[in-house]
């Protein structure tokens, strides 16, 4: 079974409060948990993991099943290679190969389960952060079982849903009209013929050029958080099969610039582990309600969520978070609309539809 890839979209989608709500709660409750043991530096693991939830997102429970479950696979795997490589020192070539195989089997991975959301920025964030992380061996193990038990648990809040509907005397189609629970409409299959169309392939070649060139350059010139110009690359670069649209890339850099604006003004006065965590649940929620309506609104909220996360796991002065936040948004986001503009040349000169 074959369907368009899923695109952004600017209106019509439903009132995603249910999946925003059990997002949220899908990251809260492993964070207020390693809160209450005194393990914040456990917060990546967690929060990567708790990422599971942002999947299968309007999708009927049988379906649901599939999505949840491999999304859950790719990010385990993402993170696994992360604490890996963590655990041998981050050697820059084993992260360069590690990379290469996440961001382009993770945008052929995507397409081919028509996932929302349709990209690999996810599995790759999860990889470099992880990575990052200095990791003595022995906490190897627990850290990615961390990580398993939030996916888990992400899991089966995803398709809890599904006994709500089953309560005796509600209606379903009530539901639906509230808003406060979606109408299941959305029905990805599986589009094996993704692994041959060039198109597929186009956008797989501009994400690996784009993080090894972004990641180089960042690499460079010594900025401090090199993965922020890879993750920027990956959010600038369309989907598979969509549009090349110049607009999309700037709302999506315009969104991560505010974002970045918003983290300053709510990380500037040092709140305590308490409130940052607040922090990340509520812009999980509001990621979750925007992400199929318009990306570039939702890293509004996707950024001070993933410098939030990085915060909390290793804590670093705030001046220089959004200072080389701002650098390598501007690093990312330029190599990806080089690509971009490159990508729309090739589609004229070879005919390929957007």
């Amino acid at each position: 079974m074959t369907a368009a890839a899923p695109t952004e979209r600017k209106g019509g989608a439903p009132r995603n409060l249910e999946v925003g709500l059990r997002a949220a709660v899908a990251v809260a409750v492993p964070l207020f948990i390693l809160f209450a043991v005194d393990r914040l530096d456990l917060t990546a693991y967690a929060t990567f993991g708790a990422f599971t939830a942002l999947y299968g997102r309007n999708e009927p429970y049988r379906v649901r099943v599939r999505t949840l479950t491999v999304a859950a696979l790719a990010l385990l795997l993402s993170i696994s290679a992360g604490v890996g490589l963590a655990v041998l020192g981050e050697p820059l070539a084993l992260v360069a190969v590690a990379l290469v195989l996440v961001v382009g089997g993770g945008t052929l991975f995507v397409t081919v389960f028509q996932m929302m959301p349709p990209q690999a920025l996810f599995f790759v964030f999860a990889l470099l952060v992880c990575a990052a992380v200095p990791t003595p061996a022995a906490d190897a193990l627990p850290r990615i079982g961390l990580a398993a038990a939030a996916a888990a648990f992400a899991w089966l809040l995803t398709m809890s849903g599904w006994a709500v509907r089953r309560i005796p005397g509600v209606s379903r189609s009530a539901l639906g009209r509230s808003g406060f629970v979606p109408d299941l409409r959305r029905r990805p299959g599986i589009d094996l013929a993704a692994v041959r169309d060039p198109r597929v392939w186009l956008t797989v070649a501009q994400n690996v050029a784009g993080v090894l060139i972004a990641g180089g350059v960042a690499l460079a010139f010594g900025l401090g958080h090199a993965y922020w110009a890879v993750v920027s690359v990956v959010a600038v670069i369309p989907p598979a099969r969509a549009a090349h649209s110049i607009s999309r890339s700037l709302h999506r850099i315009v969104g991560t610039i505010v974002g970045v604006a918003v983290t300053a003004v709510l990380l500037v006065w040092s709140p305590p582990a308490i409130v940052v965590i607040c922090v990340i649940v509520v812009c999980q929620f509001f990621a979750e309600i925007l992400v199929a309506r318009h990306y570039g609104a939702a890293l509004v909220f996707i950024t001070p969520l993933a410098l939030s996360v990085s915060h909390l796991a290793s804590p670093t002065p705030l001046n220089v978070l959004v200072v080389d936040r701002v650098l390598e948004t501007v690093l990312g986001a330029g190599v990806g609309i080089a690509l971009v503009l490159l990508a729309r040349v090739v589609e004229r000169r070879r005919g390929l539809a957007a």
